[in-house]
């Protein structure tokens, strides 16, 4: 018997109605990387012989030109440049790809523009292409700065790249993300701490620092290395975000460091159950209109995404949420938020009333799992540590 996921409200599929629609931004895929990771779950390809740039750039255009019908008229106020490995395509591919969202979208004035960078793809000129093509914020997949853990994980860049595309950046950038992981491979305590004090030297405005996880469909599932117990991951982690706070870091999501004014604008409105329209192979959106919220996904594998393009149905699924899908999508974004989230945003991005999920929220308070009040909902420090124990309690599942 095949079993059926329900979501919290128990209310049958209907009709939602919003009164003001949510922040809309837009997400691009690259999905192509030199080398796949060997603990990488996310849709990038081996650049196997020369990246099909010039093919790719014009398939994101007409893509982003179809989509026009879903968002028309709706400012965007954060682009992300995603992958795989954005940093492979050239600096006039990039300055193309954005001056295409500036003709086609109305693009907000101070809007965040996000690019993700690999150290082992790093040529200075390309760094200065990319700032002049209006990318404003850069993100350089460091993972770390040891070269045992850096081989373990199948990077293509050694330590001395690592620091040396930190440097690079910041000659044209002055809001970087440095992303790091932990938990890895044989790693200690100390050498998890090492890595975070090494990107501190650097001052960034950002930091995520990701613990190691092994995903279904990845080298690291099928054969999976030693990695630090629970124990010592915890405590891993506990260092690093006392280190960041005594370095005047917000943590502000899971995994999320910021200094002041600095948190990421594009990841917030995922977190925060915005709208996004993703273009790009294998890309997903989620667009709100007034009585309704439509998923989609494009095809992921890189030349079925350009055939498909040129068929002009680049959309491989696409569906409706129900009012029952709603609140559990939003609570697992929104719980996410170190600072929780207010009962009006509940309403505003859902079009639900809270009272809806006062059972589960009752139960997660008595757990100790979130604290609220009137007008706020907020993780506790053990629902953090635990936020896929607090997750489940706002998904019931039924034969």
């Amino acid at each position: 018997m095949k079993t059926q996921v329900l979501h919290p409200t128990g209310l049958k599929s209907q009709a939602v109605s919003f009164k003001a629609l949510p922040p809309l931004s837009l997400y691009i895929h690259i999905p192509w990387c030199v080398r796949k990771c060997p603990y990488c779950d996310f849709n990038s390809h081996e650049a196997r012989g020369d990246v099909p740039e010039a093919a790719y750039v014009a398939a994101l255009i007409r893509d982003l030109e179809m989509s026009l019908p879903l968002v028309w008229g709706r400012k965007v106020y954060s682009v992300f440049i995603g992958g795989g490995t954005p940093s492979l395509l050239s600096a006039q591919a990039i300055d193309k790809i954005l001056g295409s969202v500036r003709m086609l979208l109305p693009l907000d004035v101070n809007a965040e523009i996000t690019l993700e960078a690999n150290p082992g793809t790093v040529e200075a000129e390309k760094f200065k292409g990319f700032r002049e093509a209006g990318v404003n914020r850069l993100s350089l997949g460091i993972q770390s700065f040891n070269e045992v853990h850096l081989k373990a994980l199948g990077r293509i860049h050694n330590s001395a790249e690592a620091r040396r595309a930190v440097e690079i950046a910041q000659n044209h950038f002055d809001n970087i993300n440095l992303d790091l992981m932990y938990a890895l491979p044989q790693q200690t305590l100390a050498e998890a701490e090492q890595d975070v004090r090494t990107a501190l030297e650097f001052s960034p405005q950002h930091l995520s620092c990701y613990h190691l996880t092994l995903e279904p469909n990845t080298l690291f599932h099928r054969y999976p290395p030693s990695l630090p117990d629970d124990d010592a991951s915890s405590e891993m982690q506990q260092r690093i975000e006392a280190l960041l706070a005594e370095h005047g870091y917000l943590h502000y999501e899971t995994s999320a460091f910021a200094l002041p004014k600095k948190q990421s604008r594009h990841n917030l409105n995922y977190w925060q159950f915005g709208d996004y329209l993703g273009i790009g192979a294998g890309a997903h959106s989620k667009i709100s209109s007034h009585d309704s919220v439509l998923r989609q996904a494009r095809y992921k594998q890189p030349q079925a995404y350009l055939d498909q393009v040129a068929q002009g149905n680049p959309v491989q699924t696409e569906n409706k949420l129900t009012r029952d899908d709603l609140s559990f999508e939003f609570m697992m974004n929104a719980l996410r938020l170190n600072e929780g989230f207010s009962a009006e945003l509940f309403q505003e991005r859902t079009t639900l009333p809270l009272m809806l999920i006062r059972k589960e929220l009752e139960q997660a308070e008595k757990g100790g799992l979130l604290v609220r009040d009137s007008r706020r909902i907020v993780p506790t420090e053990l629902g953090r540590r635990f936020l896929n124990d607090l997750l489940e309690i706002f998904l019931k599942e039924s034969m």
